[in-house]
């Protein structure tokens, strides 16, 4: 997969032009799922409705998609697999909010989504804080809320950095850079904390950075 590790979703110009760039055609003429289910490990019922609807102040769903679908992994493992798995093979992006990455891990490996990822070479995922931070190897016990049944913080370990996001946001007075150095101390590997106006994008393992705020990578 292409992947567009956001904070906060389609903030600024430059991160709109990654993801035209990473589709290789416009938005309109651009195929998506949306994915909410991290929303629900937070118990936010209210997250999830605005992220779909597009009402939300994370921009994603609302860009003018030529269709948009609703992917509920919890609800995959009722469905036959011929039901969506093919649906998923052919869509050119999937959005996955923000949430709870733990949560949203866990439901990615339940469902058999995580098991795709390999297979989806020309998919974009683009993420939101937690649908971000999923893909790193773990996440820091900063941001453990819900708990999977085997313990842990890990993640999926797609990349191989950990996100720290929402850096420097006012109605969050704990998501200093002070904050984000001491949660990076205790990460195995890197880590980026990024700000709402940055994202991180990674094709064939290369990684780069697109801002219009400000970011750091720790233990560099």
């Amino acid at each position: 997969m292409k992947l567009l590790l956001t904070s906060a979703g389609v903030k600024n110009p430059s991160i709109h032009g990654a993801l035209v760039e990473l589709l290789g055609k416009p938005i309109a003429e651009s195929n998506a799922l949306c994915i909410p289910t991290a929303s629900y490990g937070h118990g936010s019922l209210d997250q999830a409705w605005r992220f779909v609807s597009g009402h939300s102040t994370t921009p994603l769903t609302e860009l003018g998609w030529k269709s948009l679908g609703v992917l509920e992994l919890t609800a995959l493992p009722s469905m036959d697999e011929e039901q969506w798995i093919p649906k998923v093979r052919v869509t050119d992006a999937l959005l996955v909010s923000g949430g709870d990455a733990l949560y949203l891990g866990h439901w990615m490996r339940q469902s058999g989504l995580a098991d795709l990822f390999a297979s989806l070479r020309e998919t974009v995922y683009v993420g939101i804080s937690g649908g971000s931070m999923v893909m790193a190897p773990n996440i820091g016990e900063d941001f453990v809320v819900w708990r999977p049944p085997a313990g842990g913080d890990r993640t999926l370990g797609v990349v191989d950095f950990s996100i720290f996001p929402h850096l420097d946001h006012p109605d969050l007075p704990e998501n200093t850079m002070a904050d984000a150095e001491k949660w990076a101390a205790g990460q195995p590997g890197p880590a980026y904390a990024i700000d709402d106006q940055t994202a991180i994008r990674v094709v064939d393992g290369t990684v780069d950075i697109i801002s219009e705020g400000h970011w750091k990578l720790l233990n560099s």
